[in-house]
């Protein structure tokens, strides 16, 4: 896990992170049922990345065209609480969560993969895209993730962050210290 400088310097005083779900928490596919159900798959890299950056104060939001069971249930199973979904203008969201949460887009990242992420992607003080991204979007990204949409992309734009914030040892060492404590308690 390195990082240039420049793209660490970037990446500071980031305080919310907004993610597209399609092609940035999920590989892009649309999965249906014989019932027609919206069926998605999410790595757990990327959702453990996405508990990490709330427990390290920077806030994680999701804002997504869609909008699906599927996608709801993953959400709270991650305490994500800031999500606009089932919109396509994902400029007026992101706005509106800024102000939300007292924040300006100077401290704000974006992932997307594609024209509607674009807008809100062009505003972030750092935006990121998975390798797959449409080539508008991989033009706009500050980083393009090594990880693919789905495979821990998001996860790795995370680990970036809680670096950038000088957060990632600490929440490092924690966990260490728990799975150190549990063993000594099984002994």
């Amino acid at each position: 896990m390195h990082w240039p400088p420049d793209t660490l310097l970037a990446a500071q005083g980031i305080r919310v992170v907004f993610f597209d779900v399609d092609g940035v928490l999920t590989d892009g596919g649309l999965y249906f049922s014989a019932e027609g159900e919206t069926l998605k798959r999410f790595h757990t890299l990327d959702g453990h990345g996405i508990k990490l950056l709330a427990q390290a104060g920077i806030v994680p939001a999701v804002i997504s065209g869609r909008d699906s069971a599927a996608l709801r249930k993953r959400l709270g199973a991650l305490g994500v609480s800031h999500a606009r979904l089932g919109t396509e203008d994902k400029l007026p969201a992101a706005e509106a969560l800024l102000a939300e949460l007292g924040l300006t887009w100077q401290e704000a990242a974006a992932m997307g993969d594609d024209w509607p992420d674009l807008p809100v992607m062009a505003r972030a003080a750092f935006s990121c895209a998975p390798p797959g991204a449409h080539a508008e979007a991989l033009a706009v990204a500050t980083y393009v993730t090594r990880a693919r949409a789905g495979e821990g992309a998001a996860r790795e734009l995370c680990d970036l962050l809680l670096v950038a914030s000088g957060q990632y040892d600490r929440l490092l060492n924690t966990h260490l210290q728990i799975g150190l404590a549990d063993t000594e308690s099984s002994t």
